[in-house]
């Protein structure tokens, strides 16, 4: 049995942050603490003008962002690569846009996103076998050839776990609940990098954590887990 580390919010019974009502900032983080989303939006605007003058900075100041979210949307692990090159190819046909949106990062993940839909579509075209992105971890294969330490090991079944549960989710909520909870975007760039309105934003987001914590207890008492 396998002691796996995971986000106290998905997994570890802890409840989401709370939703925001109509006396509420809209502008705040809809998920983790406001302190890391400030950071980030300052790190953000600390880039944005050099990156608009160099794409080169644009690319390998958002490589990463584009990475994880290409799979974090569902593309399989063999084509996030390719994906992501894309992303990269529309923004730069498009990077006269990037002057005037609000958010780069939203404006991105809304390429990302559009991307990433098509290329899930392509790939169920040509095979339906294509569609499994969640590759099983053989806990046995890796200690045999004592490749990885046990916290590697943790990372990745907990990098696997979250997969299966994001894949649980529809298009729209699983979009929502990556910006909210992972991203820590607030609900303005949610709204601006989805295309929904505040009002849709909140109501999909409370839709996902709902189904995030209903898999998560289904996966707790199917496999037993015990979770730190």
């Amino acid at each position: 049995m396998y002691r796996v580390t995971v986000h106290a919010g998905i997994l570890g019974g802890a409840t989401c942050a709370p939703k925001a009502g109509a006396g509420e900032a809209q502008d705040a983080p809809v998920g983790a603490p406001a302190r890391r989303a400030e950071a980030a939006a300052r790190r953000e605007s600390a880039v944005d003008v050099e990156s608009l003058e160099d794409f080169e900075v644009l690319y390998e100041r958002y490589f990463e962002f584009v990475w994880t979210n290409v799979r974090r949307l569902g593309v399989p692990a063999s084509y996030v690569d390719d994906v992501t090159q894309e992303v990269f190819l529309v923004v730069h046909r498009r990077r006269a846009e990037l002057e005037a949106c609000t958010s780069l990062r939203a404006w991105i993940f809304g390429v990302v996103s559009r991307t990433s839909r098509e290329q899930r579509r392509r790939i169920a075209r040509k095979s339906p076998l294509a569609r499994c992105v969640v590759p099983p971890v053989d806990p046995d294969a890796t200690e045999s050839k004592g490749a990885l330490s046990d916290e590697v090991l943790a990372k990745a079944q907990a990098t696997r776990l979250l997969q299966q549960l994001l894949e649980a989710l529809d298009d729209d909520k699983r979009e929502v609940f990556v910006l909210a909870e992972l991203e820590q975007m607030t609900a303005p760039e949610i709204a601006e990098a989805t295309g929904a309105n505040l009002n849709t934003v909140y109501a999909r987001l409370r839709a996902a954590r709902r189904e995030i914590e209903q898999s998560a207890a289904r996966l707790r008492a199917r496999d037993g887990w015990r979770l730190r």
